[in-house]
């Protein structure tokens, strides 16, 4: 039996064509389709139903030290009211799930996390937990079932929803949130964050209060031209800004410093899971390293696509792969040789027995 959220039964009414993911019933797309659906986010306002996300909170005296022993990023430097986007490595090397982290105090955090990790996840920090902190003030709370979610994406994202909340929210910024009243729903948390490279916002609210605010949102939206949109144009739209998808571009096999994710995992700042082991990783550098690239001819790029050189010897493997609505280009990420991870290089993607030539950037 599939898991439905707050919003299932809209998404059937409105004609989405749904299917499984992360064992949730969700929209991949409306009539509308995703074409339409990746332009209106571009150029106005569309709304996600991301409801199956993971809530887990993270309170105590120990709760700063915990988080840091489980993530690369450093949490000590964001300040109460800020966000920060990180991993949890796995002891081995890989990544357990990429999360981000809300800062309410020192002594209290919500981890938000990828639908299809709940349960992995949740395993994952109970185990740390148990290993390390047994006998610490730290108490851990699998929240996911008691919240909705939805991103407001879209460059007029933010002026739509101002109209159903006295929260100045040109004054959160990116990667900070606030709990406020919203659409007359008390304790939302309004989130400067999103996964569509579009700017707006993610919403976080009690489950019970999802139709109230759906249909306060679709009341003031009408003049903006807010529509829903599914999971395919959030995954095109994070794919041309090239944010990695769990699961795809990074999983517990890949490093975070193989997957371009230097810049969140902070070797020097602080002790933490499989520090040594990417400290060396580093030091001897990584043999494949993640890549962006816009195919050359008309073509689709999809997941498990080889990746050749010119001569058609496999140096790797596409990951994440669309063609873009608005271009007609073909672009992906995937894993190659480190020696053939060069901005401008050509690599060449194996489709159905031809070398389909492609530039990284």
């Amino acid at each position: 039996m599939l898991k439905t959220t707050p919003f299932t039964d809209i998404h059937i009414a409105l004609g989405a064509k749904m299917a499984e993911f992360a064992g949730f019933n969700m929209p991949i797309q409306y009539p509308t389709g995703i074409n339409q659906e990746h332009m209106i986010v571009r150029e106005g306002v569309g709304v996600f139903d991301v409801s199956h996300m993971g809530e887990f909170w993270v309170k105590g005296e120990k709760a700063l030290d915990f988080l840091q022993y489980i993530t690369t990023n450093d949490l000590s430097v964001i300040p109460a009211g800020k966000a920060q986007y990180t991993c949890m490595p796995n002891g081995k090397g890989g990544i357990v799930d990429d999360l981000i982290i809300y800062k309410y105090s020192t002594t209290k955090y919500l981890m938000v996390v990828n639908a299809g990790n709940i349960d992995k996840d949740w395993a994952w920090v109970n185990k740390v937990k148990e290993e390390k902190f047994a006998d610490a003030d730290l108490k851990l709370e699998n929240a996911s079932a008691r919240y909705g979610q939805l991103a407001v994406q879209g460059p007029k994202a933010t002026e739509l929803l101002q109209l159903l909340t006295d929260a100045d929210l040109k004054s959160i910024d990116y990667y900070a949130f606030r709990e406020w009243s919203f659409a007359g729903v008390p304790g939302v948390i309004l989130s400067n964050t999103g996964y569509t490279g579009a700017g707006g916002f993610e919403l976080y609210f009690p489950a019970e209060a999802g139709k109230q605010i759906w249909d306060a949102l679709f009341e003031v939206g009408k003049p903006f031209g807010l529509a829903p949109i599914g999971l395919g144009a959030r995954d095109s739209l994070r794919l041309e800004k090239w944010y990695c998808l769990y699961g795809h571009d990074i999983d517990d096999t890949t490093s975070p410093l193989e997957a371009g994710l230097g810049w969140i995992t902070k070797l020097d700042a602080k002790e933490f899971i499989d520090r040594d082991f990417l400290k060396a990783q580093k030091a001897e550098g990584v043999k494949r390293k993640l890549v962006h690239f816009e195919c050359l001819e008309r073509a689709i790029p999809r997941n498990g696509y080889e990746i050749c050189d010119e001569a058609g010897n496999v140096i790797g493997k596409v990951t994440s792969g669309i063609m873009l609505p608005n271009t007609k280009v073909g672009i992906g990420m995937g894993y190659v040789k480190t020696e053939f991870a060069k901005k401008e290089n050509i690599i060449y993607i194996k489709i159905r027995e031809k070398l389909i030539p492609a530039k990284e950037v």
